[in-house]
């Protein structure tokens, strides 16, 4: 059933009513339609059908990302641009009709474009356009996402100022961009717009790039982007922005001086939020935390019955594998034994996207210290590991291989791979730790050639204890 067949009715009731149509909403959705589960979908914007991974994410990025890497030095930047965004659009267009049929084509599943809002327990109200609808549920799921945090600062209502969204369709493509964040996304973006021929200036708050990682491997990612051409001003933070009928300039404060940066656009990669606002949530006796997170337990059910939230909604990490998780703990409440819970995730990789990709999982050294462990620490260059041979065959030889091993046990503590394939390496590695596979076992693996996984043979033959 499709939004347009509830046209002109003002109340409908559900099993489950799943608002916003994320990863964990559109699978949790899809699972309970296909074994006859009364569902109704809200979603506010018919271009998120599919949710923010797909649409404005992780994908789309990730295209852009990878285009950036394949550009010549002579070829035309603007040209180049757009044909990528193009094909972007491609991939993401694609996707969300493909996403949109998985629910559509079940006949369980009622599809709703509009805002809601709750008006009581599990009662919610849709409005989109002149049309009114309530929508009552024995289960609601939460599933709303995050939006991203735009600072007060003076000039930021400039339209050259942007956020991880519109950046992606930023015309003309900006020769000159300052990244206002260095987190994961302002990195990624500060990465893959140097790729693109940009001249990319990086405003970085604190004293030193990736500041929760060892020393080597942030040494050696900021090394990879200065080379890239990226300028960071670190200790630093924008303190308004002056728009110019070419230009954006923007005001950024370092130390106790001010340095003035001239850029064809800006970035904000300061965050992102629950998207909580709106949903009148104080009317379903929904509580949430100082950041607008809805809290939840370890079962992600929240303080009213019946209610649940999946997703960045509720805080924590932000990442879709996550939310597909938080899909599965729910489900399991409602269809399983309720065994499953957020306390069962060990070991979960992250990988933030620059060229090439930083992939982490566990402590580092510095954590396993400080924690009073007795560690074995291994850390490798990739271009001095003769193991080692693809990310030299591909052209590409930058970065560094860090592990920390449990001296006692030989169990896997933690990992940091700043390489050529390092997203998939890092998933070989999670699921060591998650299985007890011992760091002599993944020594001693026997792996295809040429691949990057071969590092493992020679980094971890060099575990030795941290230095004094």
């Amino acid at each position: 059933m499709t939004a347009q067949d509830t046209t002109g009715t003002l109340e409908l009731t559900v099993d489950v009513l799943v608002i916003g149509w994320g990863k964990g909403g559109k699978t949790l959705a899809a699972s309970l339609g296909a074994a006859g589960t009364r569902v109704a979908m809200i979603e506010q914007f018919d271009t998120m059908h599919g949710g923010t991974c797909i649409n404005i994410g992780c994908v789309p990025t990730k295209t852009l990302v990878h285009d950036a890497e394949q550009r010549r030095e002579d070829d035309d930047a603007q040209q180049f641009w757009a044909r990528a965004v193009a094909r972007r659009d491609t991939v993401v267009g694609a996707m969300r009709d493909v996403n949109h049929q998985m629910l559509a084509g079940l006949e369980a599943v009622t599809l709703i474009d509009g805002r809601a809002r709750f008006t009581g327990e599990r009662t919610v109200q849709v409005t989109g356009g002149d049309d009114v609808l309530t929508v009552t549920a024995a289960v609601v799921i939460v599933n709303t996402g995050a939006t991203p945090v735009r600072p007060e600062l003076p000039g930021i209502d400039s339209p050259r100022v942007h956020d991880s969204t519109s950046i992606q369709h930023a015309d003309p493509f900006p020769s000159r961009l300052v990244v206002i964040g260095a987190g994961p996304i302002g990195l990624e973006f500060a990465s893959m717009f140097a790729g693109y021929g940009a001249q990319v200036t990086l405003v970085n708050r604190r004293e030193r790039l990736l500041p929760d990682e060892d020393e080597d491997v942030a040494a050696e990612v900021t090394s990879v982007l200065e080379a890239a051409g990226i300028t960071v001003l670190h200790e630093a933070s924008a303190q308004r922005f002056e728009d110019g009928p070419d230009a954006a300039t923007v005001v950024v404060g370092v130390g106790d001086q001010e340095r003035r940066v001239e850029a064809e656009a800006v970035l904000l990669a300061t965050g992102r939020r629950p998207a909580t606002d709106g949903l009148g949530l104080e009317a379903a006796g929904i509580d949430v935390d100082e950041r607008g997170a809805i809290v939840v337990d370890e079962h992600l059910a929240t303080s009213a019955q019946g209610v649940y939230a999946i997703g960045d909604v509720h805080g924590g990490a932000q990442q879709t594998y996550l939310s597909l998780d938080d899909h599965r703990i729910v489900l399991s409440q409602l269809q399983g034994d309720g065994s499953r819970a957020t306390t069962d995730r060990v070991a979960v990789p992250t990988t933030t996207f620059l060229t090439p990709p930083l992939a982490a999982v566990g402590l580092t050294a510095t954590q396993a210290l400080a924690e009073g462990r007795n560690v074995l620490v291994a850390s490798q260059k990739v271009a001095a590991i003769k193991a080692m041979p693809r990310p030299k065959a591909v052209g590409d030889p930058r970065g560094i291989v860090s592990f920390v091993v449990d001296a006692e046990t030989d169990q896997i503590l933690g990992a940091r791979l700043f390489h050529v394939d390092a997203q998939e390496v890092i998933n070989l590695v999670a699921l060591a730790m998650r299985t007890g596979t011992t760091a002599t076992q993944l020594r001693n693996g026997i792996w295809t050639h040429p691949a990057s996984t071969e590092s493992l043979n020679e980094t971890l033959g060099k575990l030795a204890p941290p230095p004094q």
